[in-house]
């Protein structure tokens, strides 16, 4: 199951209390305040893990507390800190504050770390406040309250290519010839219910990450079909590929309107670098590439993923433009 939101409530440690104290010892007269410090309570930390793929485990646990910091004891001894709680996530996730909206950061490698709660300052003992007029000090600290929040985790798929296109364009025959991706595939529209990432693999041990996003449809903006759910998986990724059957005939209007939801839901998404690929070339009859007016589009392309026609032409051409956006410092 792809789960790519949720929403968990975290509570960091309470520090623990400062001691009252004094020293009895045999032969120490007058031994004074000897009250140790609480120890500090554990933090909330969201950490990187390129094993997970999704936010599945979070429909399980939705509650995730610290351990608080042990109380200060006598002999100046400070309590031990609490120990932090480690919530692991898939790489691009995004941390918000579920309750402002707030956005508290993005986990974008394996190994990022995120303190999405801090825990609690452990409070000071008597002899912290022993001065030279106030030499026997009864006071003491209690511990600072770690924080609470209730956290909403958004998983955005990372990816080079995005594979953008209506029901049954094909994206995901073609992700499962390019790579070792195997998606599900059928003769019906949203037959992709969850985004599939493939690796695909050129010579010379270069590699790129494509993105099959499940059916955008007119009006995916809003809410219809399935397309606001997945079309957050488009953000991340450094090249758009606009699939169209070659048997929709209304080439234009099919990709105006693929054209017209991206920007719909994203400005910024609009601009980035994308091509048009005809896809099911193998029922046309005949090689062709039709006539289209695109608004800067890198290339367009035909294709037959079956008969694996024209996939090589696009792998280099995808390839050059991610190698062009990364000497851009762009990607």
């Amino acid at each position: 199951m792809f789960i790519d939101r949720v929403t968990v409530r975290i509570e960091a440690g309470t520090g623990g209390s400062g001691c009252t104290s004094f020293r009895r010892e045999k032969f120490v007269p007058m031994g004074g305040p000897d009250g140790g410090d609480g120890g500090r309570g554990g933090d909330i930390i969201i950490r990187g893990d390129s094993n997970l793929g999704t936010l599945l485990d979070y429909t399980y646990r939705d509650h995730w507390k610290a351990e608080r910091g042990e109380h200060g004891m006598g002999a100046n001894k400070t309590g031990r800190s609490g120990k932090s709680e480690v919530l692991p996530v898939p790489p691009g996730t995004v941390i918000k504050d579920a309750d402002s909206g707030e956005v508290l950061g993005e986990i974008l490698t394996h190994g990022d770390e995120i303190i999405a709660a801090k825990g609690g300052r452990g409070g000071k003992g008597n002899a912290f406040f022993a001065t030279a007029t106030h030499q026997s000090p009864r006071e003491w600290q209690p511990g600072e309250e770690g924080e609470v929040r209730n956290l909403e985790l958004e998983l955005k798929l990372i990816a080079d290519v995005g594979l953008v296109g209506q029901p049954n364009a094909g994206k995901s025959t073609l992700l499962s010839v390019v790579s070792a991706a195997r998606p599900k595939i059928a003769d019906y529209p949203f037959t992709t219910l969850q985004p599939n990432l493939g690796v695909v693999q050129m010579s010379d041990h270069r590699t790129f990450v494509v993105a099959d996003i499940p059916g955008i449809i007119e009006g995916a903006h809003e809410g219809k079909g399935l397309g606001l759910q997945f079309l957050r998986h488009i953000e991340r990724t450094r090249v758009l590929a606009f699939l169209i059957p070659i048997d929709a005939m209304e080439w234009q209007e099919e990709y105006d309107k693929l054209r017209a939801e991206i920007a719909a839901y994203s400005a910024e998404l609009a601009t980035k670098p994308h091509c048009v690929v005809f896809t099911k070339l193998d029922l046309w009859g005949e090689p062709m590439v039709p006539e289209l007016q695109t608004e800067g589009a890198f290339g367009v392309f035909a294709i037959s993923a079956p008969a694996r026609q024209g996939l090589d032409e696009l792998k280099r051409s995808w390839w050059s433009k991610l190698l062009e956006l990364k000497k851009q410092g762009g990607a």
